[in-house]
C-alpha cells in the first residue's frame, strides 16, 4: 500500500517541480519575483478540473519547510546590520504586529458583524507576519538603498516569531474565552525571545564546534542543513519558538561560518543552499495557490460574492494599516536611534517610508498559520469562523503578493529610488584593504629578505598593483599601463579564459583527461571568472 501510494504521488512532485523550473525561468525573463509568478500559476492550475488536490499541511510546512528556508534567510542577514537597524527592525516586527492585530479585529467586526471580538483577533494575528523574498528581490534589482532591504530582511525574520505568538494568544482567547493580562503576555514575551535565543545559539556552537573537526565539505553542508531542524525542534520542545530559536542560530552561522567552513564548504554551500531554497520556496508558493479549491469547498454559509468582496476588504485594511503606521513608527525609531543607541543616521525621507509601506507582503507562514488553526474546540464544537479565516489569509496573501510585489517596481522608479547601477561602497573598500595588505606585506618583505629574491616580490607587487587598478574605484597605481591597455587586458583575459575552457573540453572529448579533471579545472577558471566580473 505504502508502495502504490509512493508511485501515485511520484509524478505530482515531478510535475511541480517541472512547473517550477518553467515558471521561474519566465518569471526571470519578464523580470518578475518568481513567488508572485508561482503562486499565480498555481491558482490557474488549482480551477483545471480533474487536476490532483495537494492539500498543504501546516505540520509539513513548519517542520519541513519552515527551518531551513528561515535559516537560510537568517545566514544571509548582516549582523552589523541588523544590530544597527534594531530600533526600527523592533518596531515593525513587535509594535506594527500588535498593531495589525487589533486594527484587523476592529475592521472585521465591522466588515463581518458576524465576527466576534476574539475571532478578529485571530484573523489579525494569522495575517501579520510578512514574507521579504518578492520585496526584496525587487529591492535588490532596482538598487535601493541596502540599509532599507536590510530593515524588511530584519522584519520578516522576527515578526514570524511575534506573530506566531500573537496567534498563540488569540486562539487560546478564543478556546478560554479569557483574555491574559498584560504582564503575562509580556512574561511570555520575555520567555519566547530570551530562551529561544539562548537554543540557537548553543546548537549552533555546537555544530561550529564539530564543523571545526571536520574537513569534507559534503559532511560539512550536510551539518548545516541539519542544524536548522535541530534548532527548531529543540526550541519547540522546550515550549519556546522554533522560528527564533532558528534565526538566531542562522545569524550565528552566517556571522562565524569563515571560522569553522572549509574553503571547499564556503564555495560548495552557496551553491547548495541556494538551490534548496529555490526548491522550498517554489514549492511552497505554488501550492499556497493551488489551496483555493479546498479552501472554498470548506465554506458554506457565504456567497463567493460576498467572500470575494470581503476578501478584498480585509486585504486594503491590512496595506493601509502598514502604511498609517509606517511614518509614526519611523519618527518612533529614528528617537530610538538617536537617543538609546546614540547614532547619527538622518530621518529616512518620505519616499523610502512609502515603499518601506508598501512591502508588506503576506506568504507561507500566513497560510500555514490559518491552517494550523485547531479545527474544533475543547467542548467538540467547531472553532469558530475557522474556514472563513482560511480564506481571507488567502485573500490577503493573493492581493499583497500580486497587486503589492507587480506595482512596487513602477513605485520605486517613479519616486525615483531605483538606482542606474546598485554600487556597494563597502566591498569596494574592502577590494582595496586586501590590496593594501598584501603590497604592504610585500614592500616590507622585500626590504629585509635577500636581494636576490627582489625580482619575485617586484613581480607580485606588479600583479597586486594590476589588480588595484582593475577595481573601479578612483585610485590609481602607476605600472606602465594606460587606461587603454587595461581594457585590452581585459579583453585578452576573457578571450584566454574562452580558449582554455575550449582546449579543456577538446582533452575530454579526445578521451585524453576524464571529467573529474573537467570540472575541477572547469571550477578554477568559473572562480576566476566571478571575481574578474566583480571588479571589472
Amino acid at each position: 500500500m505504502y508502495g502504490q501510494n509512493i508511485q501515485h504521488s511520484e509524478p505530482i512532485i515531478l510535475l511541480l517541480l517541472v512547473c517550477i523550473v518553467a515558471l521561474a525561468t519566465l518569471a526571470k525573463r519578464f523580470e518578475t519575483p518568481y513567488p508572485i509568478v508561482l503562486m499565480v500559476a498555481g491558482l490557474f492550475l488549482s480551477l483545471i478540473p480533474r487536476v490532483p488536490h495537494i492539500e498543504l499541511n501546516p505540520n509539513v510546512v513548519f517542520l519541513l519547510f519552515l527551518p531551513p528556508l528561515l535559516f537560510a534567510a537568517a545566514y544571509q542577514t548582516s549582523w552589523r546590520d541588523f544590530r544597527y537597524n534594531l530600533s526600527s527592525i523592533s518596531l515593525l516586527a513587535l509594535g506594527l504586529v500588535s498593531f495589525t492585530v487589533y486594527g484587523v479585529a476592529i475592521a472585521t467586526h465591522w466588515i463581518l458583524p458576524e465576527f466576534t471580538w476574539s475571532e478578529g483577533l485571530v484573523l489579525g494575528a494569522v495575517v501579520c507576519t510578512t514574507d521579504a523574498i518578492a520585496a526584496t528581490s525587487i529591492g535588490r534589482r532596482l538598487g535601493l538603498p541596502s540599509r532599507l532591504t536590510g530593515i524588511i530582511e530584519g522584519e520578516s525574520l522576527v515578526n514570524d516569531a511575534s506573530g506566531l505568538l500573537a496567534l498563540q494568544i488569540t486562539v487560546a482567547i478564543v478556546i478560554t474565552g479569557h483574555t491574559p493580562p498584560l504582564h503575562e503576555r509580556m512574561t511570555l514575551l520575555a520567555y519566547l525571545i530570551g530562551t529561544s535565543v539562548l537554543i540557537g545559539l548553543a546548537l549552533a556552537k555546537l555544530a561550529a564546534m564539530l564543523l571545526t573537526k571536520i574537513d569534507d565539505a559534503p559532511v560539512e553542508i550536510t551539518v548545516s542543513i541539519i542544524t536548522p531542524y535541530f534548532a527548531y525542534l529543540a526550541a519547540e520542545s522546550l515550549h519556546s519558538s522554533g522560528v527564533l530559536a532558528t534565526v538566531a542560530c542562522g545569524m550565528y552561522f552566517g556571522h562565524q561560518s569563515s571560522l569553522f567552513f572549509s574553503t571547499r564548504a564556503r564555495l560548495q554551500s552557496a551553491a547548495v543552499w541556494d538551490t534548496l531554497s529555490f526548491v522550498l520556496n517554489g514549492v511552497v508558493f505554488i501550492l499556497i495557490g493551488l489551496q483555493l479549491p479546498y479552501i472554498l469547498s470548506q465554506i458554506s454559509d457565504l456567497s463567493l460574492g460576498r467572500l470575494l468582496i470581503t476578501g478584498l476588504l480585509i486585504s486594503a485594511v491590512v496595506v493601509v494599516l502598514r502604511l498609517i503606521w509606517i511614518y509614526p513608527g519611523a519618527r518612533a525609531a529614528h528617537w530610538l536611534r538617536v537617543h538609546i543607541q546614540h547614532q547619527t543616521e538622518a530621518m529616512p525621507g518620505p519616499r523610502q517610508l512609502f515603499i518601506a509601506g508598501w512591502t508588506g507582503m503576506r506568504g507561507v507562514v500566513a497560510l500555514a498559520a490559518a491552517i494550523s488553526l485547531p479545527k474544533f474546540l475543547a467542548d467538540g464544537s467547531p472553532f469558530p469562523q475557522r474556514n472563513v479565516i482560511i480564506f481571507l489569509t488567502f485573500c490577503v496573501i493573493f492581493v499583497t503578493l500580486v497587486v503589492q510585489g507587480l506595482s512596487l517596481p513602477f513605485f520605486i522608479r517613479k519616486l525615483g529610488l531605483a538606482s542606474a547601477e546598485v554600487e556597494n561602497p563597502e566591498e569596494e573598500r574592502a577590494r582595496y584593504a586586501m590590496i593594501d595588505a598584501a603590497l604592504a606585506y610585500l614592500e616590507a618583505g622585500r626590504d629585509t629578505d635577500s636581494a636576490e629574491l627582489a625580482p619575485v616580490y617586484d613581480e607580485l607587487i606588479r600583479i597586486q598593483k594590476h589588480h588595484l587598478n582593475l577595481l573601479p574605484g578612483p585610485r590609481h597605481a602607476e605600472t606602465g599601463y594606460t587606461a587603454g591597455e587595461y581594457e585590452r587586458y581585459q579583453e585578452l583575459t576573457r578571450s584566454i579564459r574562452a580558449l582554455q575552457r575550449a582546449a579543456l573540453l577538446n582533452l575530454r572529448n579526445q578521451n585524453k583527461i576524464n571529467d573529474d579533471v573537467l570540472r575541477r579545472l572547469e571550477q578554477e577558471l568559473d572562480l576566476f571568472e566571478i571575481r574578474y566580473g566583480e571588479s571589472s
